[in-house]
């Protein structure tokens, strides 16, 4: 399966873009600031939420168009479309995400049932060193390729967190919170096991990958609180003293945290140097790309990832890349780093939010 006839209206700096006769690997080049991050950024919008960059809704309309923007791809399955998915906002309603398949209106939520979607972007080179909430919202994004629905269990764990925070403020009664507690242990509990899942099948995928040239990362999944839901409900009624004191709920998977040595040397990810930890980033990202392919269509976006690369791990790159089930989208401001994949590749040239095929 691929995704093929990709369109961008008003997105960004396209105008109107349309991708065609796309391949298994896709490589997108052309100067910095010519909208090659874009078109990644649209495709990431085809699951659930905000994309490979973040961004809010109302950032995404072009300058020239009235306000929204609309981007749509068919999936295809042995040729034929399976499928047309597509997601736009309306300059009437701006900042509400709204999304279709086969004509009929869905939930953002839903496209994870199409679409298993990932991604490595320059921007995630820090994630070592950034802050526990940075590496959650890791976790969950790679956790939606095994569980469609823990988008779902995400949203209504923190919807109902904020709802116990502000009881605890209003020092409402016991039964209140026995209901709302029961929610948080009900989805937190989902969440724990999905990011737990999530760790062990990766850990499983990278011990299987050859130890050279990209070197692996050990993980290690903290939870932030008890993991069964009943004791997550008894530890949330037992410390509402405490945390109506710090003003905020300090157990649960809102707490996790994402532990990464690199193997061999066991030195703490955020201690190597940024060539291991791009390396490492890259492992894990070919573990997951290959989880994700398991039972739907995979689609894997790799922004500028080959220039930082030697010709060694350069090849070894592409030669997984062919090997694996996902379909691939790979950036770079010049075509020579890809030589090896060129003659097999749908290859544009992206120029002032315009592109042509090559």
């Amino acid at each position: 399966m691929a995704l093929d006839r990709i369109a961008l209206s008003h997105f960004r700096n396209h105008r109107q873009t349309e991708l065609r006769g796309t391949a298994k690997l896709n490589l997108l080049w052309g100067e910095n600031g010519a909208g090659k991050t874009n078109i990644l950024e649209a495709i990431s919008l085809l699951a659930p939420g905000r994309g490979l960059r973040r961004a809010p809704l109302v950032d995404l309309p072009g300058q020239e168009g009235e306000g929204g923007f609309q981007v749509g791809a068919s999936l295809l399955e042995q040729g034929h479309e399976s499928a047309r998915i597509g997601t736009f906002m309306e300059a009437e309603r701006p900042g509400r995400r709204l999304v279709r398949v086969n004509g009929a209106e869905t939930s953002a939520q839903s496209l994870s049932e199409w679409l298993a979607i990932g991604w490595l972007t320059p921007a995630m080179d820090g994630l070592f060193m950034d802050s526990a909430g940075a590496r959650r919202r890791y976790l969950d994004r790679l956790a939606l390729a095994l569980h469609p629905d823990h988008a779902r269990h995400v949203s209504r764990y923190e919807a109902a967190l904020r709802e116990r925070n502000k009881l605890l403020e209003e020092n409402r009664e016991a039964t209140w919170l026995d209901a709302i507690e029961a929610q948080v242990a009900e989805h937190g509990a989902a969440i724990t096991a999905n990011r737990a899942e999530l760790v062990a099948t990766l850990t499983d995928e990278l011990t299987a990958l050859p130890d050279a040239p990209f070197a692996k990362p050990n993980l290690t999944y903290l939870p932030g609180g008890p993991t069964e839901r009943e004791d997550l409900r008894a530890e949330l009624a037992h410390t509402r003293a405490r945390d109506r004191a710090a003003g905020r709920t300090l157990t649960g998977p809102h707490r996790d945290e994402l532990d990464v040595v690199m193997a061999g040397s066991g030195q703490a990810a955020a201690s190597c140097s940024t060539g291991e930890q791009k390396a490492m980033l890259i492992a894990l990202t070919l573990a997951h790309a290959v989880l994700a392919a398991e039972g739907r269509p995979g689609v894997l976006l790799l922004d500028e990832v080959a220039a930082h690369l030697d010709p060694v791990r350069r090849a070894a790159l592409f030669e997984r890349l062919r090997m694996g089930k996902a379909q691939v989208w790979l950036t770079g401001t010049e075509p020579s780093p890809f030589d090896d994949i060129l003659e097999e590749a749908a290859v544009w040239k992206v120029g002032g939010g315009s592109v042509e095929r090559v």
